[in-house]
């Protein structure tokens, strides 16, 4: 049980920064995208409003809410195989 108990700690913590990781970059190529698309097409208005009007739409995208996929999905895998391993 203490061994299942390390694994799930020590899972946590790498799953954390492994989603902060991604979610910053994603954060960051977003951004990179919103000035981009300001430099090519708008050039109107103020840059930095733009890109942060378009930051706030990103974070309640549902690509931002998929990056929760990087704790699901490990533990689920984890539970499953400890599952079949055990009961089968």
């Amino acid at each position: 049980m203490f061994a299942l108990g390390r694994l799930l700690v020590i899972g946590f913590l790498v799953l954390s920064v492994v989603y902060i990781c991604l979610s910053l970059y994603s954060r960051a190529v977003r951004r990179d995208k919103l000035e981009k698309e300001w430099d090519e097409e708008i050039r109107e208005g103020d840059r930095e409003t733009f890109v942060e009007g378009g930051l706030r739409e990103y974070d309640g995208s549902l690509r931002r809410k998929l990056i929760l996929g990087v704790y699901i999905v490990p533990l689920t895998v984890i539970s499953v195989i400890i599952y079949f391993t055990n009961f089968y």
